[in-house]
């Protein structure tokens, strides 16, 4: 049996470049945590989505999502950690 497919909203931040939301519905930004509002800020629509476990993401682990949103409706994509540059002038 193939898994069921999951639809998201993906967002990005006006505020933190790189930090992405993903939303179990396409109206669901105002149901989040004011706190979680407040620090993302602005969100700008970047695409729809229909998650399955086989669906490959670039920067988060997909079942990882999929459980986030069948349990509190949102996904925080954080941005990458920067490494410091550690060969200087070699």
């Amino acid at each position: 049996m193939p898994d069921k497919t999951l639809p998201c909203w993906i967002y990005r931040s006006s505020r933190k470049e790189e930090m992405y939301l993903y939303l179990a519905r396409e109206d669901g930004y105002d149901d989040l945590p004011e706190m979680l509002r407040q620090h993302f800020g602005r969100a700008i629509f970047v695409m729809q989505l229909d998650l399955d476990s086989g669906r490959t993401l670039a920067r988060a682990d997909t079942r990882s999502v999929i459980q986030a949103l069948e349990e509190q409706g949102y996904y925080l994509q954080l941005p990458p950690k920067l490494e410091p540059e550690m060969n200087y002038g070699e």
